[in-house]
């Protein structure tokens, strides 16, 4: 399939990789940013051009991938007819694109995407469509990329995407802080890694709730009080673990 990207940044060009690693080919890099348009453009083989270009109306797909900002920035500058153009937001309504095209849906890649990967991991995909026609076809495209794709609604969609922050963006500012807390106390955060994987590696069989451990859901108090008292010089992270062990110990 021929496929126009709309951006330049982490999710379009993971994407585009996914895309020619799947056979399909790029014909367009369109982006606000001329020079960055071109740098993704020369690694997907393709044209480039920015915002003030026209599109390549010889694409089978418009895919924007642009931060949920920009999209709402990026729309008045393209109108393609009946092309079917999608984006790729977890928390943007599909009907966004209705001004675009006729023909317009949701291609969400449910999945942490860096340019920097050297392996790209497993990506579900959640599709919707603005009818049941384009939602086959951008199924059955989404299906060329990855083996785990289903049909989410506008609401669905931002749940999932709102437990996505929770699960991704949420605990790795607790790695972040705890990074802090250890270079503080002076003590190795690399320590702690080993123990991270292997907490992640539970919950692929088993839900979380089954297998939470440490001092909260064991109501150990004596426990609880130490670190409390250890953290009266970090009062955001004393906050913090109170707040979370909180949580724990009344679900």
């Amino acid at each position: 399939m021929k496929i126009a990207l709309i951006g330049a940044g982490n999710v379009a060009t993971v994407l585009g990789r996914m895309l020619l690693k799947n056979n399909h080919t790029v014909v367009q890099v369109i982006n606000r940013n001329i020079d960055h348009a071109q740098k993704l453009a020369e690694e997907l083989q393709a044209d480039h051009t920015d915002f003030n270009g026209q599109p390549d109306l010889s694409a089978d797909l418009f895919i924007i991938a642009v931060s949920d900002y920009a999209l709402q920035e990026s729309l008045p500058h393209f109108y393609i007819n009946d092309k079917l153009i999608v984006h790729t937001a977890g928390s943007v309504n599909k009907d966004v694109l209705k001004l675009i095209s006729s023909n317009y849906g949701v291609l969400y890649p449910l999945q942490s995407l860096r340019k920097e990967m050297e392996e790209i991991p497993p990506v579900p995909f959640l599709v919707d469509g603005n009818n049941e026609g384009v939602l086959q076809y951008i199924e059955a495209f989404a299906r060329t990329l990855s083996h785990d794709v289903q049909r989410t609604t506008d609401e669905e969609r931002l749940k999932l995407h709102t437990a996505a922050v929770i699960v991704s963006n949420f605990t790795n500012h607790l790695y972040a802080i705890a990074e802090d807390f250890c270079k503080a106390e002076h003590i190795d955060f690399n320590m702690l890694k080993p123990l991270i994987l292997e907490t992640a590696q539970r919950i692929k069989s088993t839900s979380p709730a089954d297998v939470q451990t440490g001092p909260a859901v064991r109501k150990d108090i004596q426990t609880l009080d130490k670190h409390l008292r250890l953290l009266v010089n970090h009062p955001k992270l004393r906050t913090t673990y109170l707040r979370l062990s909180d949580s724990i110990m009344n679900p």
